[in-house]
């Protein structure tokens, strides 16, 4: 969802070379233009781009958003029957979605006269974008991408964001691909560019490294000036290669080099910051940059060089430097106070990010009632009194109970609010007259700006206990759920295995990411997880594949569907749901008959299901009963990861087809078929039938070499040095005295132990964890709640993180440590491990 401009429907129409159908009105004012239609805000003010994709189509959603009043429509194809099913919509006929978004962005961007500055490179983009927004921001009105909307998609609407009330404008972009930055250039038109660096991302779809800088270079080709790092050979090689065509071009490098723009005389860290020496046209400037990686010691030079070469003065931009503060790239999810859950997106503050924020609440978090706490909206471009009854007209459409607004502008619109809502004039005075206990068992969303300081807020709200965390990155399961789908053909459907508390990751926060990204049914091994999932808000089709027959009350209250893998079992189910329709008779909440069922095949694996020679039998009792029915037949693949048994995989499979055709031909009504787990959707096609089941996948595992480098990690397992001793030279370390200190040793003591899922396999040195980014070996036995680390000559500090699996150490490696598979250990974290869920 994105807005800021507005104009009439035969104005947009006209802007992007569309051809008008259907009844509605054409002077509507179009504020808002949407491409997922999940995030709905205004549907008398939007319209819906229905950008086709290679897995997936907008037109399939126009008439789901013509139900929630939406009347405006960019279309490659017409909906007649929509159309006079909804004779008051209006539908613009294009060639091309993506091109009439980039279009409609391009003719926008022509009414701004203010200066626009493009930002490109492999790593960096945002952190540098939000940065200079940080520094320019105090005294300009700035008009930016939200977060990284930097593709083909987001940059135009990000563009359409800008407003008359803006002074400049501030845009990353990024590309995958050749010829994908010439369309975003014609769109952004930037005068001043800005170039981070070069780096691995997106290296696939490119011949060469230096191609890659060649096609990014093009974002610039009607800039006069361009800011880069000349430490960077092969970016700077490039970039004087690609000037001499374009002797218009002025370049402000910068870097150690004695040519530099902007030069580095000298670079010191010193405790928390970093003390850089830049000398500038013959002047010299201290700068205190409040960071010391790397990494955001060179982003913050980009910004200092950037200010410099406007024209801002030596103290602007000194000031701007030391006052930089972390940019937060994604919103957590925590255990809070009271039984709430506490969702922090207290970084960010504009109603795109608060859309986004307000999507991951719904999605999320099981609590009836919903409270946002949200500060001044600030640079908004628009009048206060439209921006807060647009942010009305949201929390109405996402269902929020209860506003707390704090700041002078929102507690002058209060008026604009029909929610339940009280209005602070800033977070002293809330946190000053709040009892904070009145926020238990509540899902309570921080949205704020920067200079609202809601980190007190959460300090607050937050549980404080365990410092050890699993974190779970839910963008990166969305990405791993899109890399499987994308092996599968249009129509086949996705099956998202959550059991085992979603194989350690937390069952319902999992589920429900997986139902907002619309996969078709879930499974859980037992019907208490199932049942747990339909009270999370879990709506979509749930599979129990172990169904224990005390558990049939459970299955039919909460709309679970049972696996049945034999004949016991199917009578019991059967007779149990008899009984149910006789208690049930003349009620309005009787189990809807046939039950669905869900009917295992035994093709080799040789643990649950029917048996070949059973299927005959099986046909009949199926065909003979109106109580259930077969909503799928699906079987169990023995070894499809391992290419020393692929013979037998394809066994399996033949007969499988052959007993879903026996079986078919005995039923009167069509079933799903499904055999392939994870590693079967990339290494058995033929395996994929009408749905696959996908497992250890989604997590960010796999053993297929071609798939492995595809997906994200999603978990990292975390931990802090609580303490740090010396321990003599012939000193023991824990229990039995197991280890003993060759000369001095230099311990860290670290709050995870064996009831947190550190296996004791891993101690006396067999395993080690990451302090600082390297492998510190764990000394003596694993005790329950705590072990300890050799960190000798490592400079090793209390309150430093220390990394169990994640990142640059991957899980398969603890794994190997302990003589397992990845799945023992994913499934042993323990429950008292705080789950911190998180999105980009």
């Amino acid at each position: 969802m994105s807005h800021g401009a507005e104009y009439p429907l035969s104005v947009v129409a006209e802007m992007m070379g569309g051809h008008v159908l259907g009844q509605g009105d054409a002077k509507r004012l179009v504020r808002f233009l949407l491409t997922d239609s999940r995030r709905l805000l205004s549907p008398s003010h939007t319209l819906f781009f229905a950008l086709k994709t290679p897995k997936n189509d907008g037109h399939r959603y126009v008439g789901e958003l013509l139900k929630k009043g939406v009347r405006a429509f960019v279309v490659e194809a017409f909906p007649t029957r929509l159309a006079r099913q909804y004779p008051d919509a209006l539908f613009i006929l294009v060639s091309d979605s993506l091109k009439a978004l980039q279009q409609l962005a391009a003719r926008h961007r022509q009414q701004f006269s203010g200066p626009v500055t493009a930002i490109t490179g492999s790593n960096g983009k945002t952190v540098v974008k939000e940065w200079l927004f940080q520094a320019l921001s105090v005294s300009s009105q700035v008009a930016r991408n939200p977060k990284s909307f930097n593709s083909q998609v987001g940059v135009p609407l990000s563009v359409w964001m800008m407003t008359s009330q803006h002074d400049m404008g501030l845009f990353e972009a990024g590309i995958s691909e050749p010829g994908e930055m010439q369309k975003l250039e014609a769109i952004l038109k930037p005068g001043t560019g800005l170039f981070t660096n070069i780096g691995p991302a997106h290296d696939a779809g490119f011949s060469s490294r230096a191609q890659k800088i060649r096609e990014k270079l093009r974002l610039f080709e009607g800039c006069s000036q361009l800011i880069y790092c000349l430490d960077h050979e092969e970016v700077h090689r490039e970039i004087r290669s690609w000037q001499r065509q374009r002797p218009g071009l002025k370049l402000y490098a910068w870097g150690t080099h004695q040519d530099a723009f902007a030069r580095i005389i000298r670079k010191e860290k010193l405790g928390d910051s970093t003390l850089v020496s830049l000398s500038c046209h013959g002047g010299m400037m201290l700068l205190s940059i409040p960071f010391v990686d790397d990494a955001s010691v060179e982003n913050a030079l980009h910004v200092a060089v950037f200010m410099k070469v406007l024209g801002h003065e030596d103290s602007a931009i000194i000031r701007s430097v030391n006052a930089l503060q972390p940019v937060a790239m994604r919103l957590e999810m925590k255990e809070g106070v009271g039984g709430s859950i506490l969702i922090n997106d207290s970084y960010n503050s504009d109603i795109h990010s608060l859309t986004i924020a307000l999507d991951f609440l719904a999605s999320q978090t099981r609590h009836k009632e919903r409270t946002l706490i949200l500060s001044d909206i600030l640079q908004s471009g628009l009048p206060e009194r439209q921006l807060y009854a647009d942010v009305a007209s949201l929390l109405t459409e996402k269902r929020i109970d209860r506003l707390v607004g704090i700041g002078p502008a929102i507690s002058a619109c209060a008026d604009c609010f029909t929610l339940p809502a009280s209005f602070f004039p800033d977070t002293e005075s809330f946190i000053d007259r709040s009892d904070f206990s009145g926020f238990r068992d509540q899902a309570v969303l921080l949205k704020g700006a920067r200079s609202f300081g809601f980190e007190r807020i959460s300090s607050r709200l937050q549980q404080k206990d365990h410092q050890t965390t699993l974190d779970i990155d839910l963008d990166a399961l969305a990405h791993n759920l899109n890399v499987f789908r994308s092996m599968l053909a249009p129509g086949h459907k996705v099956m998202g295995m959550v059991k085992a508390f979603s194989y350690g990751m937390g069952s319902v926060e999992v589920a429900r990411l997986l139902q907002y990204h619309r996969v078709d049914c879930l499974a859980v091994a037992y019907a208490d997880e199932g049942k747990a999932l339909r009270q999370g808000g879990v709506h979509i089709p749930i599979v129990v594949m172990n169904p224990e027959l005390r558990s049939f009350d459970t299955l039919l209250d909460h709309g679970l569907e049972p696996e049945i893998y034999g004949f016991s079992l199917l009578d019991r189910f059967v007779a149990a749901l008899e009984r149910r329709a006789k208690q049930d008779e003349g009620s309005s909440g009787s189990v809807r008959l046939p039950y669905p069922i869900h009917v295992k095949l035994d093709t080799g694996m040789h643990r649950m299901g029917f048996m070949p020679g059973q299927v005959g039998e099986l046909s009949d009792k199926l065909a003979g009963t109106r109580l259930v029915r077969a909503a799928s037949v699906f079987s169990h693949l023995a070894a499809s990861e391992d290419a020393a048994h692929d013979q037998f995989t394809h066994q399996q499979v033949d007969l499988f087809n052959r007993l879903c055709e026996e079986l078919q031909s005995a039923l009167d009504y069509p079933f799903l078929r499904h055999m392939a787990n994870s590693a079967a959707i990339s290494r058995f096609p033929d395996a994929h039938f009408d749905m696959v089941r996908l497992g250890i996948g989604l997590y960010g595992l796999s053993g297929d070499p071609a798939v492995h480098p595809l997906l994200r990690d999603v978990a990292t397992f975390r931990s802090v040095v609580s303490q740090r001793k010396e321990v003599a030279e012939g000193g023991t370390v824990g229990y039995s005295r197991a280890a003993r200190a060759a000369g001095v040793m230099e311990l860290a003591i670290v709050p995870v132990g064996y009831a947190d899922g550190l296996d004791r396999r891993l101690g006396n040195g067999r395993g080690s964890l990451l302090v600082g980014g390297r492998p510190a070996p764990i000394v003596g036995h694993i005790s329950m709640d705590m072990c300890a680390l050799d960190v000798t000559g490592m400079n090793v500090r209390e309150g430093d993180e220390v990394i169990v699996f994640g990142g640059s150490r991957p899980v398969t490696v603890l794994a190997a440590g302990m003589g397992t598979i990845p799945y023992e250990v994913l499934t042993s974290i323990s429950h008292r491990v705080k789950r911190v869920f998180y999105q980009y």
